[in-house]
């Protein structure tokens, strides 16, 4: 079996207020790339997990990564081995853990089926993974876990990834959040949210990592529908009216930018 663990990319991020338990009350926009990590499994006597790729030596643990921390969640006879195929940066905005652990579902689904609680089970394991099971454009609201489907009107849109291979550990980036609240995401469609959304983050993560404020100004010298950066970075993105448009960007950004991490892909 193989499963791709698709790029979650938040296309807006309002940040609300700050919760007493420590998270942040968010309004987002999920949004997923065809591309990302691929994981395959086969039956075995036991569950295994070992990772290989780009990326796949910043995974952590084998043995207790976000992979096998979603295996041991979910009942399932006999054991998988898992090879998870790391093509997307750690610490970069994109939901690498929960995509991957996302995929993991879908792979436990696919053999065995699952539980009827498996969303409780799913949010266990972060904010991000309910939305990365499904990996469908949805609105999320809480910390990210209440999710809405609405008109996904920029499905097949292209889409440019951009990371200066800096990691940026999400903790840091909400703690140097300013507290304002700038409002809630905008009404109507998935394209009309994106267009007149914003991601509050991206100011003090570029407090943090300078970098991202590059990546951005070189983005949105490509002519984009939109460039913004992802969750709580460093990836950013830009989307296209075209795959023409994008991969000529992609050009210039490699050209420009050789020591940047990109990847070229449409919006699922």
């Amino acid at each position: 079996m193989k499963e791709t663990a698709y790029a979650k990319l938040n296309l807006a991020l309002h940040v609300r207020a700050r919760r007493e338990d420590g998270y942040h009350e968010l309004e987002t926009l999920f949004a997923f790339c065809e591309h990302g990590d691929v994981l395959s499994a086969e039956p075995t006597e036991r569950d295994t997990v070992r990772t290989l790729g780009e990326f796949g030596g910043n995974v952590g643990d084998p043995g207790d990564n976000l992979v096998a921390r979603a295996l041991a969640a979910l009942p399932h006879p006999g054991g998988l081995a898992i090879t998870l195929e790391k093509n997307l940066p750690v610490a970069a905005g994109l939901g690498g853990g929960s995509a991957d652990a996302g995929a993991v579902f879908r792979l436990v689904e696919k053999a065995h089926g699952l539980p009827g609680d498996w969303q409780t089970r799913a949010l266990k394991l972060g904010a991000d993974v309910p939305a990365c099971v499904r990996s469908e454009m949805a609105v999320g609201r809480g910390v990210g876990e209440e999710l809405a489907p609405l008109e996904n009107d920029l499905a097949g849109t292209p889409v440019l990834l951009v990371n200066p291979r800096i990691a940026l550990s999400t903790g840091p980036v909400f703690a140097a959040w300013d507290g304002f609240d700038r409002g809630p995401l905008p009404q109507g469609s998935a394209r009309d949210i994106a267009l007149q959304g914003r991601n509050d983050l991206e100011a003090p993560a570029i407090s943090i990592c300078p970098a991202i404020d590059q990546v951005l100004r070189a983005l949105g010298a490509t002519s984009p529908l939109l460039a913004r950066m992802s969750g709580s970075g460093a990836t950013c993105f830009a989307l296209y009216e075209d795959t023409e448009l994008r991969d000529a960007a992609e050009r210039v950004i490699a050209l420009r930018q050789p020591g940047w991490w990109r990847m070229a892909s449409v919006l699922r």
